[in-house]
C-alpha cells in the first residue's frame, strides 16, 4: 500500500476530488513530459533551485529551444503554468520547425484548457510517417474535451498501436468509453490497464470511479482500498455515489480526470 500522502496526492485526477475536494492525484504520462504530470516534491524542489539560473540563461539566449525547455520545464513544476506556456509559445516562434517545442508547447495548451489551439499545434508537432504515441496522446485528451470522443479514442487507439499496453493510453481510452456511456468497454480497458506493470493509484481511481458509475460501490471500494486507507477509501465511495445522483457533475468529473 502507498502511503497516505502519495494516495491523496494519486487522486487530484479523481472526479471525486475534482468535484468534491476530497482527495488530490497525479496523472499519467499521457500529455507527454511537459504540462502533463504534477511535479512531485522533490521535482518541484530541485526546480526552484534551478529556476534563477534557468531564468538567466534564457533571458540571454531566448532564442535557444533546449534552454527555453527546460525554463518552462522548471516553471511547470513550481506551478507556473501561465508563464511556462508562454514560455513555450515564444520558443515554437523562433523555432517553428521543432518539434520538441510544438509537442511541449501543444500539452502546455492542453493543460491550460486551450484544446483547439492544443490540436493546432500538436498536428505539427509529428507527423503521419513519424508519429508520436505521446503526441496523439494529448491530441486524444484535448479531442476528448471538447466533446468528441470517437476521435479522441481514434488518438489512443493510434498511440496503442505505438506503445501496445500502455497503462496511461488504456486508462484514458477506458475514461472517453466512460464519457461515450460505454460503461461495459470502460470498465474492461481499465481493467487491463491497471492490470499492467506501470499502473498507478489514478489508473486505479478512475476504474473505481467506473465502477460507481455502474452502481458497484462495494467494488469499487475495494480497488480504492488498494491505495489508501479504510476510512478515506469509505469517504471517497461516498463521494461517488452524491456524484452518480447528479449526472452533469458526474459527467464533468470524467471529463476533468480525461484532463489528468
Amino acid at each position: 500500500m502507498i502511503s497516505a500522502s502519495n494516495a491523496r496526492r494519486g487522486f487530484a485526477v479523481l472526479a471525486v476530488a475534482l468535484a468534491l475536494g476530497a482527495c488530490n492525484t497525479e496523472g499519467p504520462e499521457t500529455t507527454g513530459s511537459l504540462g502533463a504530470v504534477s511535479p512531485t516534491a522533490a521535482a518541484a524542489a530541485s526546480a526552484r533551485r534551478d529556476l534563477d539560473g534557468l531564468a538567466e540563461a534564457y533571458k540571454a539566449n531566448p532564442g535557444d529551444a533546449r534552454t527555453a525547455f527546460r525554463y518552462a520545464r522548471a516553471l511547470r513544476a513550481t506551478d507556473q503554468i501561465t508563464q511556462a506556456s508562454a514560455v513555450l509559445q515564444q520558443a515554437a516562434l523562433r523555432n517553428p520547425k521543432d518539434t520538441v517545442i510544438l509537442g511541449a508547447y501543444g500539452k502546455s495548451l492542453v493543460e491550460a484548457g486551450r484544446y483547439r489551439e492544443a490540436l493546432d499545434v500538436l498536428s505539427n508537432a509529428h507527423t503521419p510517417a513519424n508519429p508520436d504515441w505521446r503526441i496523439l496522446s494529448a491530441e486524444g485528451s484535448a479531442s476528448a474535451q471538447m466533446g468528441d470522443q470517437a476521435r479522441a479514442q481514434g488518438f489512443y487507439e493510434a498511440a496503442l498501436k505505438i506503445r501496445p499496453n500502455e497503462p496511461s493510453l488504456l486508462s484514458n481510452l477506458g475514461l472517453s468509453y466512460a464519457l461515450s456511456r460505454d460503461l461495459d468497454k470502460a470498465e474492461e480497458t481499465m481493467r487491463l490497464a491497471v492490470s499492467l506493470p506501470g499502473a498507478d493509484a489514478k489508473m486505479r481511481a478512475n476504474l473505481a470511479l467506473v465502477l460507481g458509475l455502474k452502481g458497484r460501490y462495494a467494488e469499487a471500494e475495494t480497488v480504492l482500498r488498494q491505495d489508501m486507507g479504510p476510512e478515506e477509501a469509505t469517504a471517497n465511495v461516498a463521494a461517488l455515489r452524491r456524484l452518480a445522483a447528479s449526472p452533469n457533475k458526474f459527467k464533468e468529473g470524467l471529463a476533468k480526470a480525461q484532463r489528468g
